[in-house]
Formats: C-alpha cells, sequence, structure tokens
C-alpha cells in the first residue's frame, strides 16, 4: 500500500467511528445538554494524555460559542487548582477507559462538593461511567492505528461528541453570528461583525454637486471623485445620487443634447442611505438585495457624512 491509502484507510476508519456514536446517542445527551445550559459557573473540562489535549480543544469549542469553560489537568488539582472551582460548576471529564487512575483520584473531591459530573468514555461500565451524573459513550470499535494501539479513531469520537454539544448548546442559546464574533474580534468573520460604516467610509473630498448642474460639468466632478458616484444636495440635505452608469445611459439615451440635460434628470431621488453606526454585514446585505455598489452615509439629519462602496466591506 502506498502512503496515500494508508491515509484513505484512516479517514475511513475515523469516519466510521464518529457515524458510529449516531447509534450510541440517548437521553443522557439531552441530559448533558440541560446540565451544561443550565450551569451557572463554568464547565470545567479534564482528562489525561490525549483525552486531555481532546478535552482543552472542546473547553475552547464552548467559550468561543457562549458556554463559559476553561481545561484544568486533574493532576493539577492536587497542587492547588481545586480552588477554581464552585458548586455553581459542571465537571465534564474525558477519558477512552473510563478507567484512568489520575481521573478517578480527581472524583471524589468533585463529588465531595456535589459538583455534577459529565463523563465521556468509551466504556459504560467504567468507574468513570458509575459515579458519573450521566456518562456519554464515545466508545468505537477498533482505533485507525493498525497496531490498535494509538489513540486516533477514539480520541476522533472524543472531539466529535464535544462538538456535538457545543452545537446544541447553540441552538438552545440561540447564539447568533455577532456572538460569535464578540469572541473572536481578531478574526475575519469578527472584523465584518463588528466593523461598522464609520470605520470604512471615504469622507475626503466627496463628490458632492448641486441638482441643477449641467452634466457635463457633473462629468468631471464625478471623475475626479474616484468612487464612480456624484451626490446631489440642496442645502446640505441629499436629494439625490447619480453614477457613472446613469451618465453612460442618459449619453447613449440623449447623445446631443447630452450636455443640456442636468443632474436632476438622472438622480435617483431615493438613493440607498445608513447610518455611521451601521455594521458592515447591513451594509453588504442592502447591496446585495437592492444590486447597487454603494450606499451614502448619513446623519439623523440626512447630511451627508460619507460613502461606503463595495470595495469597503472586502475586510
Amino acid at each position: 500500500m502506498t502512503a496515500r491509502d494508508y491515509a484513505i484507510q484512516c479517514f475511513k476508519d475515523e469516519a466510521a467511528a464518529v457515524l458510529g456514536l449516531i447509534q450510541k446517542l440517548d437521553e443522557k445527551f439531552e441530559q448533558a445538554v440541560e446540565l451544561m445550559y443550565d450551569c451557572k459557573g463554568k464547565i470545567i473540562v479534564t482528562g489525561v494524555g490525549k483525552s486531555g489535549h481532546i478535552g482543552a480543544k472542546i473547553a475552547a469549542t464552548l467559550s468561543s460559542t457562549g458556554t463559559p469553560s476553561f481545561f484544568i489537568n486533574p493532576l493539577d488539582v492536587f497542587h492547588g487548582d481545586l480552588g477554581v472551582m464552585t458548586a455553581d460548576d459542571v465537571v465534564l471529564a474525558i477519558s477512552n477507559s473510563g478507567q484512568t487512575d489520575e481521573l478517578l483520584r480527581f472524583i471524589p473531591m468533585v463529588l465531595h462538593m456535589h459538583i455534577p459530573i459529565i463523563g465521556m468514555s468509551g466504556n459504560p461500565e467504567s468507574l468513570l461511567a458509575k459515579y458519573s451524573t450521566c456518562h456519554l459513550n464515545v466508545g468505537v470499535e477498533k482505533e485507525a492505528c493498525p497496531m490498535n494501539l494509538a489513540p486516533t479513531s477514539s480520541t476522533m469520537a472524543q472531539l466529535a461528541m464535544g462538538d456535538a454539544l457545543a452545537i446544541a448548546l447553540i441552538e438552545k442559546r440561540g447564539f447568533q453570528p455577532r456572538d460569535f464574533a464578540q469572541f473572536h474580534p481578531g478574526g475575519e468573520l469578527g472584523k465584518r461583525l463588528l466593523t461598522t460604516a464609520q470605520d470604512v467610509m471615504f469622507k475626503e473630498d466627496l463628490p458632492v454637486l448641486p441638482p441643477e448642474m449641467h452634466l457635463g460639468e457633473a462629468i468631471i466632478l464625478v471623475s475626479k471623485g474616484k468612487l464612480g458616484l456624484g451626490v446631489a444636495v440642496v442645502d446640505d440635505k441629499i436629494v439625490g445620487l447619480i453614477t457613472d452608469g446613469d451618465i453612460r445611459r442618459a449619453m447613449e439615451k440623449w447623445q446631443a443634447e447630452f450636455f443640456d440635460r442636468t443632474v436632476s434628470d438622472i438622480m435617483t431621488r431615493t438613493p440607498k442611505t445608513v447610518k455611521a453606526d451601521t455594521k458592515i454585514t447591513e451594509i453588504q446585505r442592502i447591496m446585495n438585495k437592492y444590486k447597487v455598489h454603494s450606499v451614502l452615509v448619513v446623519d439623523d439629519d440626512n447630511h451627508l457624512l460619507g460613502v461606503v462602496d463595495h470595495y469597503s466591506c472586502m475586510i
């Protein structure tokens, strides 16, 4: 077999392990979600070795989707970290065998504090399962490892179950993209969801022109503005908008008479406007819905503050 063949077999084995979890889902999953949803404190995820690495990722996913969580190594509990736990917390304990000594020595402390335990293991008859408030079975038939030794399919199953918990909680909480952005302000999604019109709008040397201006003059101002548009203003208030497309169509329509026409003859009298605090995502929605390439940023009195075009939204 080639290296590619081994990779394909690994993917198949791990995919089969994840799909095998479907038949293991029962009311205990619902109970686990309810425990986490009703938790007044934090979700404390714990595990040893590879299960610990998976636990750290699950804790990070939960925290970034609205469920305050963090990972703790059970070995550290014996050296002072128990102080971070309160009776309002819920523990998610992960172990493939459910018999991991370091993890089991941590369980009595949790039970003494009357903290609910969600156990996740591949053995529903294990001691972890026995002492858990509810137990999630993530057992797999075999590891993807050809020797059936290295944690591969089993850790994939743990990770998938953790993601399933997170997704269920996202739906139960009604978690929205804007909420996600607050936890990811540095990412591309966060930038798009938190950036507003005033952050990206053009506001210097805007192509402002009176409605009575002849189109021959208007062409020059629109060209200098480099935004492909001109804003018709009367008494500092917006009354219309012309685009370079409007100008081209007017030239085709009127030809020799074009230079006798004015801005008011071709302007759109109800251009799309937004406020300075409008999010970029909402501006993109408006542009897509109305098939426009620019929107005008205005204040409460319809005074022009700036222009946001299609390229401004590409952050």
